[in-house]
């Protein structure tokens, strides 16, 4: 029996050394799959990193257009205004911003996609501490090759307390002595800023309206070119605007809606507008209007006014004030001018016969 029970138990050994085997031979080719997976994902991972390296050592170019203008000077000399001002233009600004904040600022809106392509940030004694960072800031715009350009803005000793003065604020720098110590303090620390500044307005003697108006000069140039309209045409029927520095009536002019052919359409078709614009009577209405609309504009350009808005209407706003609207843009583009035009009732579902 006991020879019997050994020779059962021999197949059993060679099996469970098949056994054995076999499952060293699979964990041998598993630890060999995983010893290549991983060599494969490392090769992958450096490969990665290399290329985030090399991107991350690539410059972002910026928009041929993109630049920065920092706004600084005295306080009272009329930042806020300024800032306000150069917003209206159409900046992006940025009030009190720490000067190293602005590397991954201009990073970010360098970048491609981004939409900004003016930012301007206010620099001054708020920000004192992080003086020392502009020369590094500069550096980096530099590296870039992004343009920037340095505001100043000024006043006398004199006018800088007569304005705090009335408006019964202390000076930042005062700390409990007098204003004038904290005027000559703020003079010195920004005098660095100002030898550099590429422009140097003093406002001593300006109005608000005369240091905006100064301000579109040195940034936009000066004349009827910064002055943007808007041109819009409406329905008499459906109300009289409440937002337009001019209104002209063109319901003196023939009537399409009379044209069974036209009737359909507006003034946005090529019937229509031939119809509407060659009579002499379109003609000599859009050039009297043309030169009286430009003459002022150059006084508003002078009295820093810089938007105007002209509402041309007829009878339904469908016809003859959409083809004059669109004629009256072309003239004024024509003479220089940033023009943009909108129609208010084309959108109208409600819309009436134009009668």
């Amino acid at each position: 029996m006991v020879q019997d029970d050994g020779a059962d138990k021999e197949p059993q050994r060679d099996a469970q050394t098949d056994a054995r085997n076999a499952a060293n031979a699979d964990a041998g080719n598993t630890a060999a799959e995983a010893r290549t997976a991983t060599a494969a994902t490392a090769t992958s991972v450096n490969g990665a990193a290399g290329a985030n390296d090399a991107a991350a050592g690539e410059k972002p170019q910026p928009a041929e257009d993109f630049e920065v203008l920092l706004i600084t000077g005295m306080s009272g000399a009329g930042r806020s205004r300024a800032a306000d001002a150069i917003e209206d233009i159409g900046w992006y600004v940025i009030d009190n911003l720490p000067p190293n904040m602005l590397v991954p600022l201009v990073d970010m809106m360098t970048s491609s996609g981004s939409k900004v392509h003016k930012l301007a940030t206010v620099i001054d004694v708020r920000t004192q501490g992080y003086f020392d960072d502009l020369a590094s800031v500069f550096n980096h715009l530099d590296d870039l090759g992004v343009k920037y350009r340095i505001l100043f803005l000024d006043a006398s000793d004199s006018e800088l307390i007569k304005r705090y003065e009335s408006v019964r604020r202390p000076h930042p720098l005062q700390r409990g002595r007098r204003l004038i110590d904290g005027i000559n303090e703020e003079r010195a620390l920004l005098s660095g800023l100002r030898d550099r500044a590429d422009v140097v307005i003093d406002t001593t003697n300006m109005s608000v309206h005369q240091l905006s108006t100064k301000l579109y000069d040195s940034l936009l140039g000066s004349g009827p070119s910064t002055v943007t309209v808007h041109i819009f045409s409406f329905g008499f029927k459906y109300g009289i605007p409440l937002d337009a520095d001019f209104v002209a009536d063109v319901r003196f002019l023939p009537n399409p809606y009379w044209v069974p052919s036209l009737r359909e359409m507006t003034g946005l078709d090529k019937p229509v507008s031939d119809y509407v614009l060659n009579s002499k009577d379109a003609t000599d209405f859009l050039k009297s209007y043309t030169d009286a609309i430009m003459t002022a504009i150059r006084g508003y350009a002078r009295e820093d006014k810089h938007y105007v808005t002209i509402a041309v209407g007829c009878t339904g706003g469908q016809h003859r004030s959409v083809a004059m609207s669109m004629a009256l843009a072309e003239k004024l583009r024509a003479n220089g001018l940033t023009v943009s035009v909108s129609a208010r009732e084309l959108g109208r579902k409600d819309k009436r016969q134009d009668k």
